[in-house]
């Protein structure tokens, strides 16, 4: 009898604890499966793919770019949504193609020229900073925004990063445009400009030559008639110059937040200060999962280069400038590991879109980059030149390292990857183009889900790039032209 009961106690005590190490297990599983790394994601600004050491270039050196090649998964296909800032930025914050949120257009301007304008990413647009903000990310952006600002009034905000799903933001919501340094020659809207300039000019001398043959007498003209001459030519200048003459003024500033905290920006220091931001918000939030993305001002013309890099390429000031661009990458790797978090912590390196080859700077100095072996350039989606950029994930422990893909993927596939590794949901109601890399980045499965991939040259189809799922190659149709490239065939 005794026995027995024994027996008894001993099966109940045996059960239970199996009961409560299954449910421990469980529940280990579940917090391991559902662990949110923090995600760093590195835009660089008119970078070439043919720029970076990793992707062949063995004449500027890029060895924290490398690193991040080395030490996880490389891209060799990576497309870009469209070839110039402003639509390719909001594809990769929306994970859509820009025309579906009116982000890139058929007309001769295709991206923001002014940040006083109505013009932005619009409200009900959804970035993956907003969802990761509702998992409990800190959401943090740094640098260069280009995606509008206000709408109706100057305080509304409604295109500014903070109303995007971003907690913080410090950097110049606009761009890097000539204007913004000192002593450089303004390049928006230059032809308008030299226009107006001339218009001007006009007008002056012909008021000029009606008060010299009033004074004469050679004509009978009444004073009152060369006094609205000469107020219309005042207003006439006044209100040209007052858009252009200023433009320092107006776009090019810095915001924390909402605060405008330098106005006109100092381009030279910038770039060192966006990173020193870069490294205190990885300090303040290394106890909770973060996003940070760091859209980075190089190397977009004009360039401002550090004391230390300058003159130590062999590519002038285009080359001295990407080396430093390197520099800040490393600084914001090492932030990382410093921390503790390199196993944490996912970082993505890219480039907004294709170099500019073709750029000469004032003094005559190439300022573009360098796109490889591919043909065209920024500005140009039809060939991979404008369109072609880096890739490169890093996640040790969860990535293979020194590894290299070649299948078609895209700057938009960002969208579904950081919200499944969030463990959120995509929005159900809209279209997302972009498709999660994490099954092809960890090797589950060797197929891009990419069938086709189109590209838009502003609000028309350009190019198709078919990618058939039972073959080994991609096929792309260029409606213009006939290139063969050594990924694929083109048709």
């Amino acid at each position: 009898m005794c026995l027995r009961i024994n027996l008894c106690l001993c099966r109940s005590v045996v059960l239970t604890v199996l009961s409560y190490s299954s449910t421990l297990m469980i529940c280990v599983t579940c917090t391991a499966t559902n662990l949110q790394p923090n995600i760093v994601l590195i835009m660089a600004d008119d970078l070439g793919i043919g720029d970076v050491g990793c992707y062949g270039n063995d004449t500027i050196r890029t060895p924290n770019v490398d690193r991040l090649a080395k030490e996880g998964v490389m891209l060799t296909h990576h497309i870009a949504a469209a070839p110039l800032c402003t639509p390719s930025r909001a594809a990769f914050m929306t994970g859509r193609y820009p025309i579906r949120s009116g982000m890139d257009n058929g007309h001769r301007v295709r991206v923001l020229l002014f940040t006083g304008s109505s013009g932005g990413l619009p409200k009900n647009e959804t970035t993956f900073a907003a969802i990761l903000q509702k998992q409990g990310y800190s959401t943090g952006i740094i640098g260069k925004w280009h995606l509008g600002v206000n709408c109706e009034s100057r305080s509304d905000y409604c295109h500014h990063p903070l109303s995007h799903g971003f907690d913080f933001y410090y950097g110049t919501p606009f761009t890097n445009f000539n204007h913004c340094k000192p002593g450089e020659r303004s390049d928006i809207l230059f032809d308008v400009q030299v226009t107006l300039r001339l218009a001007t000019e006009a007008l002056v001398v012909g008021l000029l030559t009606l008060l010299v043959l009033k004074w004469t007498g050679s004509i009978g003209i009444a004073w009152k008639t060369i006094v609205g001459l000469a107020a219309f030519c005042f207003l006439f200048s006044g209100a040209w110059y007052s858009v252009f003459g200023f433009l320092r003024n107006w776009n090019c500033f810095v915001m924390r937040n909402y605060e405008i905290v330098q106005q006109p920006s100092n381009s030279e220091t910038l770039s060192t200060r966006m990173t020193e931001e870069a490294l205190a918000f990885v300090e303040r939030n290394q106890k909770k999962p973060f996003l940070l993305v760091m859209s980075l001002i190089h190397v977009h013309t004009p360039f401002f280069t550090r004391k230390e890099f300058i003159g130590k390429s062999k590519h002038g000031s285009y080359g001295d400038n990407v080396e430093e661009m390197d520099w800040h990458v490393g600084q914001i790797i090492n932030a990382i590991n410093n921390v503790g978090l390199t196993n944490k912590t996912l970082i993505y390196f890219t480039s907004d879109h294709g170099g500019s080859w073709d750029s000469v700077g004032t003094n005559g100095e190439h300022g573009g980059g360098w796109n490889g072996i591919y043909k065209g350039k920024k500005g140009l989606a039809g060939w991979e030149g404008g369109i072609r950029v880096p890739g490169i994930f890093r996640w040790p422990g969860q990535l293979p390292s020194n590894k290299k893909i070649d299948e078609p993927t895209s700057l938009m596939d960002i969208y579904p990857t950081v919200v499944k590794l969030a463990g959120a949901s995509l929005p159900q109601d809209r279209v997302i183009d972009g498709r999660d890399l994490m099954p092809l980045l960890e090797g589950e499965t060797h197929r891009s889900e990419h069938e086709f991939l189109f590209h838009y040259c502003g609000n028309s189809l350009n190019a198709v790039r078919w990618h058939p799922q039972d073959s080994k190659c991609s096929v792309s149709g260029n409606y213009s032209n006939i290139k063969m490239e050594s990924h694929s065939q083109l048709v």
